[in-house]
């Protein structure tokens, strides 16, 4: 069966934000093929961007992503993306968004559901990530002032048990608030899907922090690099 020249994601929320961290631990993360953006020498960027998703081809479910940024792909033709992401966990809220993502993109995944709370108020989305009983993350990400957008984003991703590369572009259309006030922060707890993470060692507070309200996210098919 062939698969659509496009697959879309509606969207209620999109919240996230950039976080040094160790690049001895973003080098771990990576396959050989791509290299860590560094903030400054021996630091590279977590990535940790949280969706509610209200349309789907899987239905409606909330996702966590975490992510290494690695330096983009510049194609002739195409605006410059914004960032490039290596997912190397994420976490959804149901089944069939996880089956979904695994087959169609090739993202790994935490293989639970998970319960993954988005709390607005005036000036802040708070999100929380639990398994269960267990903690696995907690964030928050503060308000700026919104623009109309559509940027692109690439997305490499691997086969697993298979030497196959691919990269996905995504482009976000939506309300868009971007800034670099420090004003969120990051919890990570021991988990599985913090796995090969020095907890310790990144920082808090983030340097960058963007949210989009109610839009669409279209992925393009995937280019086998």
């Amino acid at each position: 069966m062939s698969l659509p020249d496009h697959t879309y994601y509606g969207f209620r929320n999109c919240v996230g934000a950039f976080f040094e961290m160790p690049t001895s631990d973003a080098r771990a993360l990576l396959p050989a093929h791509l290299e860590p953006l560094e903030m400054q020498h021996t630091r590279s960027i977590l990535a940790l961007t949280a969706f509610q998703f209200t349309q789907s081809e899987a239905g409606e479910y909330e996702e966590i992503v975490l992510a290494v940024i690695v330096p983009p792909m510049i194609e002739v033709g195409k605006q410059i993306p914004k960032a490039a992401f290596y997912p190397f966990m994420v976490g959804t809220s149901t089944e069939a968004s996880r089956l979904h993502a695994i087959e169609r993109w090739h993202l790994p995944h935490y293989m639970k559901d998970l319960e993954i709370s988005f709390t607005e108020s005036e000036l802040q989305m708070d999100v929380h990530v639990r398994d269960g009983e267990d903690a696995v993350l907690d964030c928050t990400v503060t308000k700026h002032n919104y623009v109309p957008s559509k940027h692109l984003y690439n997305a490499f991703t691997v086969e697993e048990g298979a030497d196959r590369h691919f990269k996905a572009n995504i482009y976000m259309e939506a309300p868009h608030s971007e800034h670099e006030e420090e004003g969120g922060s990051l919890t990570l707890y021991e988990h599985p899907m913090t796995e090969g993470l020095t907890l310790d060692d990144i920082n808090t507070y983030p340097f960058r922090e963007q949210w989009y309200e109610e839009g669409l996210q279209t992925f393009e098919p995937l280019l086998t690099l």
